[in-house]
């Protein structure tokens, strides 16, 4: 059984700032704003939602099949895909665009200021997905917004069930767009800031979310996660990190968590207790795909 991941792949620069976002902005000074942060850190790493789904995935045993676009600079990424074993069938490069990159820069406390290039992502809505007897599962993640719309359109056409999991891509769609992409889809997952934002555009409540997919997981970081189901929630606790380092790429190794258990046929609350673990082993270590799994227990 494999998994169709439908969303980026990019370069991450990352950069680590020693003092605090919030003691650098002031309030009141919010329309002339003119800031510039020191960062002794920094560092390059192959990222982008699809990417690091499929890394998650891969390193638990499971299939996954990238779907994304990569620019001319992207040949180091198609490597690194075939190095891990994981297919470039779906990998398509675009002439004449980059590869999408991401500027993510991160504070002591962990908060997070990103700067986002799209580049070839905006040529993702060109792949199309077609039914085929050995992909069972998909996951629409943060991709380009025409790619997003068309993806979910035709997983539903060749009866696929998949994964909505618009991160920060949400705030591109209104309310009418959101409902129907929770109608196509069989599952829903958001965090705890994307979950209400999803409320409040779509005027649905978790609970209404959860009764028109076969169930709705909102994660809450360091706080676990909700499972919704028919309306019930059920709440998985957190696993503690042995270090906080990096939280780049968490929420993409806890949905190559899920994938994996939507592969073995696990209830929602057994995947999303697997993804707890793991994203508390992604985040002791730095970069979205450096990570390793040798302390999982999976039972």
């Amino acid at each position: 059984m494999a998994s169709l991941i439908c969303g980026s792949l990019a370069f991450d620069t990352i950069m680590s700032f020693e003092g605090r976002f919030a003691e650098q902005i002031l309030p009141d000074q919010l329309h002339i704003l003119n800031v510039s942060f020191l960062v002794p850190a920094l560092r390059r790493d192959f990222g982008g939602c699809a990417g690091n789904i499929a890394y998650s995935l891969k390193i638990l045993g499971g299939s996954p099949l990238p779907m994304a676009t990569l620019g001319t600079d992207g040949s180091d990424y198609f490597q690194r895909l075939k190095d891990l074993g994981i297919p470039t069938e779906f990998v398509h490069q675009v002439e004449g665009t980059y590869t999408a990159q991401a500027m993510i820069m991160t504070d002591r406390d962990n908060n997070q200021i990103t700067a986002f290039h799209p580049g070839a992502m905006m040529q993702a809505h060109t792949l199309q997905i077609e039914k085929r007897s050995d992909i069972k599962l998909g996951i629409i993640s943060p991709d380009g917004r025409d790619a997003m719309l068309q993806h979910a359109e035709q997983f539903k056409k060749a009866d696929i069930p998949f994964v909505f999991d618009p991160g920060q891509g949400l705030p591109m769609f209104d309310g009418s767009e959101l409902a129907h992409f929770i109608d196509q889809s069989t599952w829903v997952t958001v965090n705890d800031y994307e979950g209400k934002m999803l409320c409040d555009r779509t005027g649905l409540s978790s609970a209404d979310i959860s009764r028109r997919v076969q169930g709705l997981i909102v994660t809450l970081g360091a706080e676990g996660c909700d499972v919704w189901i028919d309306g019930e929630k059920t709440w998985v606790p957190p696993v503690k990190a042995q270090a906080v380092v990096d939280p780049t790429g968490c929420g993409d190794a806890w949905r190559g968590a899920l994938l994996f258990g939507l592969e073995q046929g696990w209830s929602l609350a057994k995947c999303a207790a697997l993804g707890n673990q793991v994203g508390a082993l992604k985040i002791a270590q730095r970069g979205p795909q450096n990570y390793t799994l040798e302390s999982l227990a999976i039972a």
